[in-house]
C-alpha cells in the first residue's frame, strides 16, 4: 500500500504530510516533538516545549478525519515507567467528511 496524504491539524496549524494510516502519521509526529523535548538541554527551554505539546490532534485523510486526545507524562507511571515525556493516544469519536462530486 502506497503512501497518502494527510494534514495534521493541531488547531493553531496545519502541517501536510504522507503516510499510511492515521494514528501512526500522529505517532510519528509526536514522537519528533518528543525527540526535541529530550533533547533540550536548557531547562527553561523544555518547560515551554512541554507546554507546548499538542493536547489533541486530528489527521485528516481524504475522507475521514480522526482526532485523538494526547495524554502526556513527564515521567512515565504505566507501561514505560521512569521514562521521560510518555504520551498516549486516546482516539476520539470519528467524523465523516462528505466529498463533493
Amino acid at each position: 500500500m502506497g503512501k497518502r496524504k494527510f494534514i495534521i491539524d493541531l488547531g493553531n496549524e496545519k502541517i501536510e504530510v504522507e503516510g499510511h494510516q492515521h494514528k501512526n502519521v500522529a505517532i510519528k509526529y509526536l514522537m519528533k516533538r518528543r525527540r526535541s523535548l529530550l533533547m533540550t538541554r536548557d531547562k527553561t527551554k523544555v518547560e515551554k516545549l512541554f507546554e507546548a505539546v499538542p493536547k489533541t490532534i486530528s489527521i485528516v485523510g481524504g475522507h475521514l478525519t480522526k482526532s485523538y486526545k494526547v495524554n502526556w507524562e513527564r515521567e512515565g507511571t504505566t507501561e514505560f515507567e521512569g521514562s521521560r515525556f510518555v504520551f498516549t493516544l486516546d482516539e476520539l469519536p470519528e467524523n465523516v467528511i462528505q466529498v463533493a462530486h
